[in-house]
């Protein structure tokens, strides 16, 4: 007996689900695009519907490799669209966090393997959620691995220098319009044209390093130096009852040696905190001069200042006149009930573009995106 046709919106769902099980991000929309244009092309041609998927289901050039696999294991696999899987067998789930003492449970005696799965926590699943103040050593040598592992750039601006285009319209190239025309005796049959580039913001972390800060400011230290070390325009400042640029300290390979190469620049580590004084020297000495002009501006801090809130508002205002973008890190707003009420913080919030937590690695991968946000 033959098989039934399969329902497309079952097979579109279905090869959607094998791409984000290999880890290939396909939002809703993409499906929802992807379904409209084999509606338009139709699914008879494997080559048609694979250059269907992949202009409208892949953004990145990195991700082509892995439509490519997931398009193969789907489209020429063993997967089954056409009749209906079996019940599934009932399974008894084990819990262990791979810590438990060898001896627990013993009189109980070893699970029934066919019956019984083991499921584990994942240790870097955790440690992403887990507030910075209640890490260990060795749980921060683990979070600064994973920092590295953040790609921490401003966001895109035109830059002033062309490229080539590849349509033909925008600015003309003249000297490849030449060099081509060269080749057909001196006329130019084939013209060249260029477009604007874009190139990454500069990007500022002024990172409070005052008492109140103590447990966050190890940990946001080693996600400045992670930035440093992507080798974009970052600069950094440490901010406690003066202004410290540290990004020299922080160029080190070795996070260990930067990190004590910057607490020996910081004179003011652990102590009090002036925001307001700190910001008018950065303004006045850094910011207003070109280092802020244009870039995003990144400040974390829990808002506790000792100085006069009226002088760190008049400082967040001048630079936010300059600034393409300023944001606030606050690891205390993950605080349950926390409201913003600290002189500093409700001071300078007027002038924040986009106020973020910064307790743990998740909130830190979150302010990579607001960063590069155009």
């Amino acid at each position: 007996m033959g098989h039934r046709s399969p329902d497309p919106a079952r097979v579109i769902v279905a090869f959607a689900g094998v791409l984000r099980g290999l880890g290939l991000e396909v939002p809703v929309g993409a499906v929802v695009t992807f379904a409209e244009a084999l509606g338009a092309v139709g699914m008879t041609d494997r080559a048609t519907v694979y250059w269907a998927g992949r202009a409208t289901l892949v953004r990145r050039p990195q991700d082509v490799e892995i439509f490519d696999r997931g398009f193969d294991a789907f489209w020429l696999g063993s997967f089954s669209l056409f009749d209906e899987p079996p019940p599934p067998d009932p399974v008894t789930l084990g819990l262990d966090d791979d810590e438990g003492e060898d001896g627990a449970d013993a009189e109980d005696g070893p699970p029934d393997p066919g019956d019984t799965q083991i499921v584990r926590f994942s240790a870097v699943e955790v440690l992403r959620h887990k507030d910075f103040a209640a890490y260990s050593g060795s749980e921060l040598d683990e979070a600064r691995r994973l920092m590295a592992d953040l790609r921490l750039a401003g966001a895109l601006r035109r830059s002033r220098r062309r490229r080539r285009s590849h349509v033909r319209q925008g600015h003309p190239d003249l000297r490849r319009t030449v060099r081509r025309a060269m080749r057909s005796g001196g006329e130019p049959l084939d013209r060249a044209f260029l477009e604007p580039s874009a190139r990454p913001r500069r990007l500022v972390l002024l990172c409070d390093v005052s008492g109140s800060m103590e447990p966050y400011a190890r940990a946001l230290m080693r996600f400045a130096h992670a930035a440093v070390m992507a080798r974009g325009r970052v600069e950094v400042f440490a901010l406690g009852t003066r202004l410290t640029r540290i990004t020299r300290e922080l160029a080190s390979h070795d996070p260990d040696a930067a990190l004590a190469a910057a607490a020996r620049a910081v004179a003011d580590w652990s102590g009090g905190t002036r925001l307001g004084e700190g910001l008018r020297r950065f303004n006045d000495e850094w910011g207003i001069r070109g280092t802020a002009r244009g870039a995003v501006v990144v400040i974390l801090s829990d808002g506790w200042d000792r100085g006069d809130p009226e002088e760190l508002a008049e400082q967040m205002a001048r630079l936010s006149r300059v600034a393409h973008r300023v944001v606030w890190v606050n690891p205390l707003k993950a605080s349950p009930g926390y409201a913003p009420l600290a002189r500093g913080m409700a001071a300078a919030l007027p002038y924040v573009d986009d106020f973020v937590e910064g307790h743990s690695l998740a909130s830190l991968e979150r302010l990579a995106e607001v960063v590069t946000q155009p």
